[in-house]
């Protein structure tokens, strides 16, 4: 068994060097391949990627969502559907509060925080326009039914431990900011494939160190 989930994580591994770009070049629905792709301040998502097979996810939301972000890649929504039943059997219940974004979506987000918050607050929790990950179709953002969804709740700790189990990881975690490039987000998560989440989980890392360690 151990010898079959290093062979699926070497032939990931070679999928990830060719799908990711680590030269700041425009990533667009040509050269992108889905989970494993990264998108952050210098890997940007052309204005008219929009991912394939989006589907509306069958979890809870908050009722000031969007109809656009209750999306999510189809298998993705099929594995936070999983996470979310999970957590509901054990007394822990989530709600959606953003999954797909369109580039238009985003620009209207970060301009409008920006505005109302200025340029610094702005940048410290919302991607700008081309960079939010939100537009791969591969993450969400979830709350708690108080709203209040910080490092010491149980739904963030449940989160936290078994997250990689259906797949996702903590895309923002706590002390790695300055490889990020964001503030730590313990609502986030992001969809890579059960055999990298579990090994990000268990060695502490993010996607960016994760992609650094399989290009050699």
């Amino acid at each position: 068994m151990k010898k079959f989930i290093k062979v699926v994580i070497i032939i990931s591994s070679i999928i990830l060097i060719f799908s990711t770009n680590f030269n700041g070049e425009t990533l667009n629905n040509s050269n992108i391949i889905a989970n494993l792709v990264v998108v952050n301040n210098y890997n940007k998502l052309d204005k008219n990627y929009v991912p394939k097979n989006l589907v509306k996810v069958n979890i809870p939301f908050i009722d000031s969502i969007s109809e656009e972000e209750e999306q999510l890649e189809e298998n993705v929504a099929l594995q936070l559907e999983k996470l979310v039943k999970m957590a509901s059997s054990e007394g822990i219940n989530y709600l959606g509060t953003s999954g797909y974004r369109s580039y238009k979506s985003q620009k209207e987000i970060y301009y409008n925080r920006v505005k109302s918050q200025g340029l610094k607050k702005a940048n410290e929790y919302v991607a700008k326009p081309g960079t939010s990950e939100h537009q791969t179709g591969l993450c969400i953002d979830l709350t708690n039914e108080d709203r209040w969804f910080v490092e010491v709740t149980k739904e963030a700790k449940w989160l936290k431990e078994n997250a990689h189990k259906f797949g996702f990881i903590l895309r923002y975690p706590k002390g790695k900011e300055d490889i990020t490039g964001k503030k730590f987000e313990p609502w986030h998560i992001r969809y890579v494939g059960e055999d990298i989440a579990k090994y990000i989980y268990e060695n502490n890392l993010t996607l960016e160190e994760y992609v650094d360690e399989n290009k050699n």
